[in-house]
């Protein structure tokens, strides 16, 4: 759910950008630049692409020409992410319709302001405004190690 809030976010907390050539070997990849319990962003691989948590140990095996971004996730989005993981869990995703009834039964969810039904973005909107960025973030040149 966490690479999902980024997303949304259009804010990654990008530290550094390290682009070159990597290889994962025993389901693990060794990054100096990075600090054990660091979230890093892998790009350009065939198997591993997306967020990870270092030292990572379930990756699969390659090599691969890319980027990897280093991190820096406020602990307060982290959390924020592990919520609205849990309200997506309980509430899911109830369908385009805000209420409907059957045979003596019916039943009605939230709803936005739009009149749409409330999805975890418009839920959390306001907890999230603070990290939102308008666009992605801007191009940081790669670092080649």
């Amino acid at each position: 759910m966490l690479d999902e809030v980024l997303m949304y976010l259009h804010n990654w907390f990008v530290v550094g950008i390290y682009a070159g050539d990597y290889s994962i070997k025993d389901g693990g990849i060794s990054l100096p630049f990075l600090a054990e319990g660091q979230y890093f962003r892998i790009c350009g691989s065939v198997f591993n692409d997306g967020l990870h948590l270092y030292p990572a140990t379930d990756l699969q095996d390659e090599e691969f020409t890319g980027t990897v971004w280093a991190l820096y996730i406020p602990e307060h989005v982290t959390k924020l992410a592990e919520e609205i993981g849990a309200w997506q869990r309980k509430h899911g995703d109830v369908g385009p319709y805000s209420s409907e009834s059957f045979g003596g039964y019916s039943y009605s969810v939230a709803t936005s302001a739009s009149g749409g039904v409330l999805s975890w973005q418009d839920a959390f909107k306001a907890r999230l405004a603070p990290y939102r960025k308008l666009r992605e973030q801007p191009y940081v040149k790669p670092q080649w190690r």
